[in-house]
């Protein structure tokens, strides 16, 4: 049996704890060190009590001397901490998005491929069968496709600290729009020719705009657009749109009735857990007979028994593994995190500069 991967979690946030939760219950990795700022005064969770504890980076790699590093920090650092893991000899797990602009992510990619490391992005909803579903049906509706995703988080408790200090770093379309982007690609397989964004700035005090909205069109005639908001201020009504259109018909992910969140004093928007969860795909079908009514009823496909949040860290953590273990090729995944970083970079610059901007 080989050796269990050593592994060292930097970054402990309600992503980086989930991550090292499933790194301590697969028995494919070994923890070597869990790294924050605070971790030395943080109350960590008692399966990851025990472990050692760093405070910086730099003396977490020389110490630990890990094969593969899980980057769960803020995204200004995710470029830099990649660079260092790869150099030191490790594979690199990182949360979404690869870096804040195009060259750092170009680097990243770069590094892993001359130094043969494994590099696998956060991006989620690649291992969550409903959303795979949600895809392969959404495949089936022709061509050019019309999409239709937003997630807007309503701030408060303790998701209000998480969006402030987010928005020190990056915008909402680039922090969640990472994975809804992703998706529009998966579905069209086309090249991204021209976006087009707005925003705004309602969050008093906030670093950036707290509120964007991209549009996107394909080579293949395909559209979507993406919003996404975090604040305090931010409506509950419409928050989860998820809805392909295409000639033979259209596919929508139907959310559970949930407004607030049981367990919390998170409001439901920005319950991390509910984010994922569908409760059913509808999957509706264009066909009309001579008297132009419908010749068949839609399709609801029930997501009963969908994955928990932590289940859907475990699926990603038992991928990194097989990765490392099987030496899968992450070519494609790689450029298509290039490819979804570029697209919500560009609604950024559009915004700024108050014009489309064009991509081929």
């Amino acid at each position: 049996m080989a050796a269990p991967v050593k592994i060292l979690v930097v970054g402990l946030g309600f992503m980086g704890a989930s991550h090292a939760s499933a790194y301590h219950r697969n028995p494919g990795f070994e923890i070597v060190g869990l790294c924050t700022r605070t971790v030395k005064s943080k109350t960590l969770p008692e399966e990851l009590q025990g472990y050692p504890l760093y405070e910086d980076y730099d003396e977490a790699l020389r110490e630990s001397k890990p094969d593969a590093v899980s980057i769960n920090t803020y995204a200004n650092t995710h470029a830099d901490y990649a660079i260092k893991a790869m150099e030191a000899g490790a594979h690199v797990f990182m949360e979404k998005p690869i870096a804040t602009n195009n060259e750092d992510a170009q680097r990243v990619v770069d590094m892993a491929k001359a130094k043969n490391r494994k590099l696998v992005l956060g991006y989620i909803l690649r291992v969550h069968p409903s959303w795979m579903k949600f895809i392969e049906h959404g495949k089936t509706l022709g061509k050019p496709l019309v999409m239709r995703l937003n997630l807007n988080q309503q701030s408060s408790g303790e998701a209000w600290f998480w969006h402030k200090n987010l928005l020190d770093s990056l915008t909402p379309l680039v922090d969640c729009g990472v994975h809804y982007v992703d998706v529009m690609c998966q579905l069209t397989g086309a090249k991204p020719v021209r976006v087009h964004g707005i925003g705004a700035a309602l969050w008093e005090g906030a670093a950036k705009q707290n509120y964007g909205h991209l549009h996107v069109t394909f080579d293949d005639g395909s559209v979507g657009w993406y919003e996404a908001g975090w604040g305090p201020m931010m409506s509950e009504t419409a928050f989860f749109v998820k809805d392909i259109v295409g000639p033979k018909g259209s596919v929508s992910l139907v959310p559970n009735e949930k407004i607030r969140s049981e367990a919390t004093d998170l409001s439901g928007s920005a319950d991390i857990d509910e984010h994922t969860k569908t409760g059913s795909i509808r999957h509706h079908h264009a066909d009309v007979g001579e008297d132009k009514k419908f010749t068949r009823s839609d399709d609801m496909i029930s997501m009963d028994n969908e994955p928990s949040h932590q289940e859907l860290c475990d699926l990603e953590q038992a991928f990194f593994l097989r990765t490392i273990v099987e030496d899968l090729d992450l070519t494609d995944s790689m450029e298509a995190a290039l490819n979804s970083l570029r697209i919500v970079l560009a609604a950024d610059q559009s915004i700024a500069e108050e014009r489309a901007i064009r991509l081929d």
